[in-house]
């Protein structure tokens, strides 16, 4: 089964991304860290990509689908895989389309801006040891400080709320779409978010079998 996920930035959806992942047994693939791994190693296309990623900006997406192309078509694949982080843009779902990459169905887990501000927003971690908390859901003892090792905890800028309001902006702008162009082709399958983890995947699981 060839799956796509879709959710806002701070929706969850690299969770569920996981969580199918061990019930199908099919690799799940973050653009990001693909990218990522491709610089590392310096292949063409990551050296391609670095120059990008250097610059604060994007791959642009002929970088990216040539990357994404050449991790699907891994031995690992075979069975289906799961596209995390990709496509994000109509263009780039009709270039998927056109390498005749089959899409089973798109799962998109449905979050309210407000409490993915709330979720994100509340985020803090450790400057010393990299302990995460939350101000609501995992508080540290004292306010501040690491439970483990006594260190700062700071609020990242990627989790500050100008950021994030910033990311959803974007996310709205090019990637909502994706909903009504897969919906169009009956492959869309929508998740309501709740609030405890494992609801949530109860649902991802039931939509799987939809």
């Amino acid at each position: 089964m060839n799956l796509i996920i879709l959710g806002a930035p701070g929706a969850g959806k690299g969770t569920q991304a996981e969580v199918i992942r061990k019930h199908l047994g099919i690799p799940s693939i973050a653009t990001g860290d693909i990218i990522r791994e491709a610089i590392k190693n310096q292949t063409e296309l990551g050296r391609k990509a670095q120059g990008y990623v250097d610059q604060g900006k994007l791959a642009p997406d002929n970088v990216v689908i040539a990357i994404i192309k050449k991790r699907i078509g891994s031995d690992d694949c075979k069975n289906g895989f799961i596209l995390d982080g990709f496509p994000r843009t109509i263009p780039q779902a009709q270039e998927l389309d056109e390498m005749g990459v089959n899409i089973d169905k798109v799962i998109d887990i449905e979050v309210s801006d407000q409490r993915i501000c709330d979720r994100i927003g509340g985020r803090r971690v450790c400057e010393d040891c990299g302990c995460s908390y939350h101000t609501f859901y995992k508080p540290a003892k004292t306010e501040g400080k690491c439970d483990d090792c006594g260190g700062k905890t700071l609020q990242r800028k990627d989790d500050a709320p100008e950021t994030v309001l910033e990311r959803l902006r974007n996310y709205h702008d090019q990637t909502e779409p994706l909903k009504e162009y897969y919906s169009k082709q009956n492959k869309l399958r929508i998740v309501e978010g709740q609030q405890k983890v494992e609801d949530t995947t109860a649902l991802t699981l039931k939509a799987l079998k939809e």
